[in-house]
């Protein structure tokens, strides 16, 4: 396995929070890493309060959607608007969307009716160590 193929492999998750803590910095540092062929999320977005301000900026690849607005997005229409909202946005962007805390058959059927990209959580599989997996 080459390295630009084990460095595409890497997905490394940035909080709004770090990210724009120090936005020059972390704008460069992503750029260097995406250009060896690492890949960036954003993690917990919808969070912070000026989420959508950044994503013109941030240079990342991934949306992970906040998992407050997952957990009850099947029974809640405001979770729901919001991961719409989100999905769209991203969309427009070119960036995939990643919905954290899928537990239930309901939350993975609503998000994709509404059209997000990747799901993760205990509903799929729960976490296991990488020795474990077929790689």
């Amino acid at each position: 396995m080459g390295d630009a193929h084990i460095a595409r492999a890497l997905c490394f998750e940035i909080t709004e929070t770090a990210a724009v803590t120090n936005l020059t910095d972390a704008i460069n540092f992503m750029r260097a890493l995406q250009a060896r062929g690492c890949r960036f999320a954003l993690d917990d977005f919808g969070s912070g309060i000026s989420s959508f301000l950044y994503l013109k900026t941030l240079p990342v690849d991934f949306l992970k959607i906040d998992g407050q607005f997952i957990r009850q997005i099947a029974e809640n229409p405001v979770d729901r608007s919001m991961v719409e909202a989100i999905c769209k946005v991203g969309k427009a962007l070119g960036i995939a969307t990643v919905a954290e805390f899928v537990e239930t058959a309901a939350v993975l059927t609503e998000l994709e009716r509404l059209g997000v990209d990747f799901v993760q959580g205990y509903y799929l599989a729960r976490p296991r160590p990488l020795a474990e997996l077929d790689c």
